[in-house]
């Protein structure tokens, strides 16, 4: 009799500690959950260029899921629309202070905050830049919270002309080749496009379609 009351206590004591454990491991999921959304107000106190600024306390912070033209530094060789880009990007956000919400990946490779960028009146600024025709969209996992919404922005500013997309077309490649789990697309003889694999392989007739898409051009091919 005492041997069953002894086990019977035994697994009482399992279960409560088994349901303790499954409480804690909830409440810390919740947390983080909450930290991967987390959103702090703070003011720019300098901009870089059309997608990189500088916080208050010293924080550069690169706008998530977008790529704004490049501006040369040093030799002043600019990008087609890189001085627009940053000259708007200036206007809507030096001095203010806004909102700065993070996706899953808090910094890139060279230590910047990744985040999306909200004014005052609840207005994304990645989103404005890529409607106003001076960012394409640039897609990474697990960074595509508000893919759908950048997505929808570039393909108004692509219909419309604005911007980037105001030139005409230059002749390009046959086709292009691009890759389902990075969203870039290549060349047809880019070493990176031909590692793709067949299963995550998809063709695009022009640079356009494949923009369309939602892809952006290879670092290193440059399509």
């Amino acid at each position: 009799m005492h041997f069953f009351k002894f086990n019977s206590e035994k697994l009482r004591i399992t279960s409560l500690i088994i349901r303790a454990s499954k409480l804690f491991l909830l409440i810390i999921l919740s947390v983080s959950c909450l930290s991967l959304t987390t959103t702090v107000h703070r003011s720019v106190i300098f901009v870089y260029d059309g997608d990189t600024i500088l916080l208050d306390g010293g924080d550069i912070v690169r706008y998530i899921g977008i790529d704004t033209p490049e501006i040369d530094h040093k030799k002043r060789k600019h990008e087609f629309m890189a001085q627009a880009a940053r000259d708007f990007n200036i206007k809507m956000v030096k001095g203010a202070r806004v909102k700065i919400e993070v996706d899953r990946e808090r910094k890139d490779r060279y230590g910047r905050r990744l985040a999306y960028v909200f004014l005052q009146n609840g207005d994304m600024v990645n989103a404005i830049l890529v409607r106003k025709g001076l960012a394409h969209v640039m897609l990474k996992a697990p960074n595509i919270k508000y893919k759908a919404q950048l997505l929808d922005c570039q393909r108004e500013a692509m219909k419309e002309r604005l911007g980037i997309w105001s030139r005409s077309p230059a002749a390009g490649e046959k086709y292009y080749l691009g890759n389902k789990n990075s969203f870039r697309f290549h060349r047809p003889n880019c070493p990176f496009g031909s590692k793709v694999s067949k299963n995550t392989i998809v063709r695009f007739q022009s640079r356009y379609e494949a923009f369309w898409e939602g892809y952006s051009p290879c670092k290193k091919c440059r399509p």
